[in-house]
Order: C-alpha cells, then sequence, then structure tokens
C-alpha cells in the first residue's frame, strides 16, 4: 500500500510560504529626474516604445527629450538650454521716437520736439 509523502502535522495541500526578506524601497534623491552625461548619453539612453522622457544634462545646463514611436524607434533628440529667470541683466531701451530723433540727428536734420 502506498502512502503519501505528508507529515501527520500538515494537512495535504498546506503549504506555508517561507519568510522572504521584503524588498526595501529606497527613496530617489533625484526626485524621478534622469540624469545623463551630456548629449551622447542622453542619445545612448534607451526609452520605451510609445513614450517621451526627460533627461537632464550633468555637466552643461541644457536639458533633452527624448521619445520614441510605438514601433521603438527613437524619435530625433530635442535639445534645449535653460537659465535662471531672474538672473537676466536689465538693459535700457529707447523708444521709437527717440530712436528716431536720435537717427535725424545723425543725418544732420535738427527736429524739435
Amino acid at each position: 500500500m502506498a502512502y503519501p509523502y505528508t507529515t501527520p502535522m500538515i494537512p495535504t495541500g498546506y503549504y506555508p510560504t517561507p519568510a522572504y526578506a521584503q524588498p526595501t524601497t529606497s527613496t530617489n534623491p533625484n526626485n524621478g529626474l534622469v540624469w545623463v552625461q551630456g548629449e551622447t548619453g542622453a542619445k545612448s539612453y534607451l526609452v520605451a516604445p510609445n513614450s517621451t522622457i526627460l533627461l537632464m544634462d550633468s555637466e552643461a545646463q541644457k536639458f533633452y527629450i527624448k521619445s520614441a514611436d510605438a514601433s521603438g524607434m527613437p524619435i530625433p533628440l530635442r535639445v534645449f538650454e535653460y537659465k535662471e529667470v531672474g538672473a537676466t541683466p536689465t538693459a535700457e531701451y529707447v523708444t521709437k521716437e527717440e530712436f528716431e530723433k536720435a537717427l535725424s540727428e545723425l543725418k544732420g536734420v535738427k527736429t524739435d520736439a
């Protein structure tokens, strides 16, 4: 007579799951930004089919938008430069009337305004 390969303590069909270590989720210090080294790093970065990703340059003040179509073929890389908005020096401008007055004075015609 054949005996089943079970022990009398564990019922048939019950197999306890082994205690595996839970995978730890590390916090991403980049806040979801993907950093690449230059334009060559951006060109070599693989993008999933039918998706777009923002790539930040770690060597220059540039960022790249890389996309791939539905078949996985990359769309040409778009390159952008960025700079701080408040850091631009203020330039002085002349009005159209001031410009025309200065131009006419240079030509030798005096206007009284």
